[in-house]
């Protein structure tokens, strides 16, 4: 039986970013309607984006799904790096104080509890004052 499923997903797509997204919004929009009553059309949206996801997962065509899922990643790069930024800023917040320069807009770590310093921008070479 084992052989049998591999043999069937052999040269198949599988899963990517794209398709755990879809499959994320499927089962939200399926069990929407236990909450809201008269949300059927979520229901029903949920199966279609559901359908849509198992065929692109059981896809044989990985490039067409290769280049889906890359178009995916660059819209969604934008929103992904400015929570990555984020979190990063709030693992380090102990330890670093982040500026921003005031010429390029450039993010600048530095050290936390130095007092008044002169920073200076490595990208534009631009220095300013600020307190750690």
């Amino acid at each position: 039986m084992r052989d049998k499923i591999q043999n069937f997903l052999r040269g198949r797509y599988g899963t990517d970013s794209l398709s755990k997204f879809l499959l994320i919004l499927a089962l939200a929009g399926m069990f929407l309607p236990i909450f809201i009553k008269k949300a059927f059309v979520f229901y029903y949206a949920g199966l279609l984006l559901l359908i849509y996801s198992y065929f692109r997962i059981f896809s044989r065509n990985i490039a067409k799904r290769s280049a889906e899922n890359a178009a995916f990643l660059r819209k969604t790069s934008k929103i992904t790096g400015f929570f990555r930024k984020k979190k990063l800023h709030f693992e380090q917040r102990k330890t670093h104080k982040f500026f921003r320069c005031p010429g390029c807009g450039q993010d600048i770590r530095v050290p936390k509890g130095k007092g008044n310093i002169v920073i200076t921008c490595p990208k534009c070479r631009k220095e300013f004052q600020a307190r750690s």
